[in-house]
C-alpha cells in the first residue's frame, strides 16, 4: 500500500515533543478524505480533540486520557452516536500511525458500545405530511425535510449541497456520496414548489444557510466555500438541523421525543417498499452499494402491519343490517 507523505512529519527517531502538532495533523488528515460527508462528520469529533489538547500539542504525545476526555462529551449519547465519534478518532489514529506521527494507540482503552435494536423507525406518511405543510415552520426547514424525504438521501449529502449543484429542470441535484462518488438524487413536486422561495434569487453558495452571518476570522470562521457570497451567512450545520427537526417533530411523535433526520431517509425507502417497489428499485433510489443493506426497508414496518390487520379483520368486514 502506498504511503502518503506528510509535510514536516517527524522521523521515527523524533522525540514526543517535536514534529507535527495536533491541529496540523487534523487538518492534513481531513484534507486526505475524499468524501465530503465523511470529512464533515469527522471534523466535529476532531475539533473536540484539538480543543482538549490545545492546537499546539504534539501528535506524538497523544495519550489515552486525551481521547477519553474527548469521548466524555458523548457519555450520555446513544450507542450509535458514541461509536460514530469513536470511529473518527480511530481513523485519525490509524492515519497518524501510517505517517509515523504516532507510535502508540491512544484509543486502546475505549470500546465500541453495543447498539440495541430499536423498533420500527418509520414515520407514518400522514404525520410527515402534517409536518411538511405546517406553515409555522420556516421555509428552510420545510424544504430540507421534504428534500430529505423525497430524495431518500443522507442528511450530510443534502446539507453539503450548493445552489450550483441543483438542476431544477430535471428536479435533481448532484451530491458527493460515500466514497466520494458523484451521484444524482431526485425530488418531487413538493420540493419543486418550495425551492424558489428558499433560493430567493441566489445562484451560488450553500443551499441551506445558518440564521446568522458567519464569523470572518477566528477558530469558528468557516471555509470560504461554506459562506453565501450574497448574504455572508454560513452553511447550516447538521447538529442545528437535527435539533430543529426533533423539536418540530416532538409535537407529532406519540412518545414526544421527536425524530431524527436519518428517519426521513428510512421512512422514504420503507414507504416505497410498502408501495410495491422492488429491491433493485430501492437500491437505485437509495444508492446503497449492497442489496443486503436494504433489508430494513423491504421488511416494511408498523404501518403495513396495521393495514394488514385492518384489511383482514372479520368483524370489520361484516355488513351492518
Amino acid at each position: 500500500m502506498p504511503v502518503v507523505a506528510f509535510p514536516g512529519a517527524p522521523s521515527p527517531a523524533s522525540n514526543g515533543h517535536s514534529g507535527a502538532t495536533v491541529a496540523d495533523a487534523v487538518a492534513h488528515f481531513l484534507d486526505s478524505l475524499g468524501a465530503a460527508t465523511t470529512r464533515t462528520s469527522y471534523a466535529r469529533t476532531l475539533a473536540q480533540l484539538t480543543a482538549v489538547t490545545g492546537p499546539h500539542h504534539p501528535v506524538a504525545a497523544l495519550q489515552p486520557e486525551h481521547y477519553a476526555a474527548v469521548m466524555t462529551g458523548w457519555d450520555t449519547a446513544a450507542a450509535a452516536t458514541w461509536n460514530r465519534h469513536l470511529s473518527a478518532l480511530v481513523s485519525f489514529t490509524t492515519w497518524a500511525q501510517r505517517q509515523d506521527l504516532l507510535a502508540t494507540n491512544p484509543a486502546r482503552r475505549l470500546q465500541r458500545r453495543k447498539t440495541t435494536r430499536r423498533g420500527d423507525r418509520t414515520i407514518p406518511q400522514a404525520r410527515l405530511e402534517a409536518l411538511f405543510t405546517d406553515d409555522r415552520h420556516a421555509v428552510r426547514e420545510r424544504v430540507l425535510w421534504r428534500l430529505l424525504y423525497e430524495t431518500a438521501a443522507r442528511a450530510e449529502e443534502i446539507l453539503s449541497l450548493n445552489v450550483e449543484d441543483l438542476d431544477p429542470e430535471f428536479r435533481r441535484a448532484r451530491v458527493v456520496s460515500k466514497g466520494g462518488a458523484i451521484e444524482y438524487v431526485h425530488w418531487a413536486t413538493g420540493t419543486a414548489r418550495l425551492l424558489p422561495r428558499l433560493l430567493q434569487g441566489r445562484i451560488a453558495g450553500p443551499l441551506f444557510l445558518a440564521d446568522r452571518r458567519a464569523p470572518t476570522s477566528g477558530r469558528r470562521a468557516p471555509a470560504a466555500a461554506d459562506i453565501c457570497p450574497l448574504t455572508r451567512r454560513g452553511r447550516l450545520s447538521y447538529p442545528r438541523a437535527e435539533y430543529l427537526f426533533k423539536t418540530a417533530a416532538a409535537e407529532l411523535d406519540p412518545h414526544g421525543e421527536g425524530w431524527t433526520l436519518h428517519q426521513l431517509r428510512h421512512s422514504a425507502l420503507t414507504h416505497l417498499a410498502a408501495a410495491g417497489r422492488t429491491a433493485p428499485e430501492l437500491q437505485a433510489k437509495s444508492r446503497h452499494q449492497n442489496l443486503a443493506s436494504l433489508g430494513h426497508y423491504v421488511r416494511l414496518g408498523e404501518e403495513t402491519s396495521a393495514r394488514i390487520t385492518a384489511e383482514h379483520d372479520p368483524a370489520a368486514r361484516r355488513r351492518t343490517r
